[in-house]
């Protein structure tokens, strides 16, 4: 990097930090956020978030023994800060790219990472667990969580407070929950009074006072008087009550960009014992004009910008996206049919619906990061005679999979899940990616599962879902397909048929045996080139569940081998349904399942990343050559070999 970074440039672990003054961490607060705007803007990745939590990860380090002390990031897309401390410096180049540092925390990336996340609301949970283990194995250490004010909208977040603020076999865990509350401004009580407050409150004079207080009047009428009277009067200046009823001694809010407030209000929390609260104030973007301005904007940077400029002007993309295909289809089908509602669990941007609730924000509800209210309450929506559609990603709905189970398919409600970031997702990683849905939806009774193979499938998808009277999911996957033409009327897909895309010409003839390839979703295309090259049939399946039983007997009963191809995993995905409906009727036909493998799929170029798996055109010709080549003869190479 261009710039001067004298201070940082010292910094090789947090142990640097507990050796600087005041005004040095400062002085580093400030580098650091210029090191973290610059690199986001050399890799893309997320931005603001990272930008509102330089001083508090500053402060953590200076004031923590980490990693001794475990610091535990909810979500962990405002990391950046937190890796560049930790040892990582050096490559915040290579963020997000295959073969590089992930873009969450990672236990095997470094001992600093103390809990992997991806998904948000875990912390709590998860610091708790650490904080009890510490106990049981006579370790004098403590345990921070940070949780962002969107995170604590979903229900783990106050369950792991609940259990949390309660003793364990006379056990109170020696933990700390900073509540990084980045509302978009700071509210005004975070002042001079609220900061001498929050010195006051996580001070010893304070708490000895009320403890001494408590013993004393503990037996006597006075004592529950008392309590009522702290309670009261701290509920008029801090919004704390709710936390101090889980059983956490609270403090602030404070400004979390100030680190004359922070560090020593982090010092006095530090040496108490049981739970304690934090809850700061910090701004999205902070010391970005044009995030700070914007930050939805500048919630994450798809790619590389200049800072001085900001983020490149969109423009429209060649091919639309899957995702904005489902935009136009939810308002077009809207528009349509009054009963349809539109439910997103917190990502109205990400899941295309801001056009939707412009157009009918009556029928739009963002139920905050709360997937398993999202499922439910749509059940409800749907027992009263509406049509939900339940715009969520593939990975999200793993958490609202028991009230899909439970409340939607055993009820046999009509909601539509639109399962966006289906398959590989390139960047954000294994927690992010769409490689279970398959899996995970086929075997539960009721639901039906479509893969659509491009743009135009997928809006026929979608209305077909639509108008079903039992729960239907839609899988498609992050970016574009191949750009085909996009009809505006709403016209199904006939349901559970399969579509014959290319029959096999004369491989057979020349000694080699008659391949099929069932292609489910968009690797219909690759499938299609790596068959020039094998002269195979290919098969469109488009539907997983119900599966088109008699296409796939037919093709079984006429063809020597068959493939199938999916983006998801293979254990118990699309490749299965078809093992199980051969196994059903008898039939032994060889069958090689191509899929993504049970590992960790690891961030990077998706296109990378499908080859690496061999679902790209030419690792399909040669998976199929490798298990059938000694019978096989090749015709022509598969394009790009």
């Amino acid at each position: 990097m261009k710039n001067n970074f004298s201070l940082l440039q010292t910094v090789d672990d947090p142990s640097a930090l507990r050796r600087m003054s005041r005004a040095e961490l400062k002085t580093l607060a400030t580098e650091l956020r210029e090191y973290v705007l610059t690199s986001v803007s050399e890799t893309g990745g997320h931005l603001g978030s990272n930008l509102g939590t330089v001083e508090l990860t500053v402060a953590l380090h200076h004031v923590f023994d980490t990693p001794r002390d475990r610091i535990v990031w909810d979500v962990g897309h405002q990391t950046y800060p937190h890796k560049v401390l930790t040892g990582r410096r050096d490559r915040m180049g290579s963020l997000r790219q295959l073969g590089g540092i992930a873009g969450f925390p990672r236990r095997e990336e470094s001992e600093y990472d103390t809990f992997g996340t991806g998904h948000s609301s875990t912390s709590i949970s998860a610091a708790l667990g650490m904080a009890l283990a510490a106990k049981l194995k006579g370790e004098d250490r403590k345990v921070v969580a940070v949780i962002g004010d969107g995170a604590m909208s979903a229900g783990m977040a106050f369950e792991a407070l609940n259990n949390a603020g309660v003793s364990h076999a006379g056990v109170l865990a020696d933990m700390l929950v900073v509540l990084n509350d980045n509302d978009m401004s700071i509210s005004p009580p975070v002042g001079a009074l609220n900061k001498h407050l929050a010195r006051l409150m996580s001070g010893n004079f304070y708490t000895s006072a009320r403890e001494g207080a408590k013993s004393v009047l503990r037996n006597t009428p006075l004592y529950e008087f008392a309590r009522r009277f702290e309670e009261h009067t701290k509920g008029m200046v801090v919004p704390g009550t709710i936390f101090e009823e889980f059983g956490f001694n609270y403090v602030g809010p404070i400004d979390g960009h100030d680190l004359d407030s922070l560090i020593p209000t982090l010092e006095n929390l530090r040496g108490k014992r049981g739970p304690q609260f934090l809850h700061i104030v910090t701004r999205k973007g902070q010391g970005y004009k044009l995030a700070e301005a914007d930050p939805v904007k500048y919630h994450a940077a798809s790619g590389k910008f200049n800072p001085a400029e900001g983020f490149p002007k969109s423009t429209a993309p060649a091919k639309p996206t899957f995702t904005q295909v489902f935009g136009q289809w939810l308002c077009d089908m809207a528009d349509a049919d009054e009963r349809l509602v539109g439910i997103t669990p917190a990502m109205r941007e990400g899941s295309g619906m801001v056009e939707f609730q412009k157009r009918h924000p009556k029928r739009f509800y963002d139920v905050g990061i709360a997937e398993q209210h999202a499922v439910t309450f749509a059940a409800g929506l749907a027992c009263e005679g509406l049509k939900p559609v339940v715009a969520i990603y593939s990975t999200f709905l793993q958490r609202g999979y028991d009230q899909m189970v439970h409340d939607v398919a055993i009820q046999n409600l009509p909601v539509v899940f639109a399962l966006d970031r289906a398959g590989i997702v390139g960047a954000d990683g294994a927690t992010h990616i769409g490689a279970y849905d398959i899996a995970y939806i086929r075997c539960v009774p009721n639901m039906s599962l479509i893969a659509p193979a491009d743009e135009a499938e997928c809006r026929q998808a979608l209305t077909s879902a639509f108008r079903q009277s039992h729960p239907v999911a839609v899988r498609y996957p992050r970016g574009s397909g191949v750009g085909t033409a996009l009809g505006t009327d709403l016209s199904e897909l006939p349901w559970g048929k399969a579509e014959l895309r290319r029959s096999t010409g004369k491989a057979h003839a020349v000694g080699g045996p008659r391949i099929a390839i069932l292609a489910f979703g968009p690797l219909l295309y690759p499938a299609l080139k790596a068959a020039e090259a094998l002269d195979a049939t290919v098969v469109n399946m488009r539907f997983v569940k119900p599966l088109d039983e008699a296409m796939v007997l037919e093709i079984a009963r006429s063809h020597e081998a068959l493939v199938t191809v999916e983006e998801g995993c293979v254990m118990g995905g699309a490749g299965s349904a078809v093992a199980e409906c051969l196994a059903a009727h008898g039939l032994a036909v060889p069958l090689l399942q191509l899929g993504l493998p049970d590992q960790v799929i690891e961030h990077g170029d998706p296109n990378k990343l499908l080859a690496m798996c061999g679902l790209d055109a030419a690792g399909i010709e040669q998976a199929v050559l490798k298990r059938f080549g000694g019978r096989l003869t090749v015709l022509r190479p598969a394009a790009n070999h």
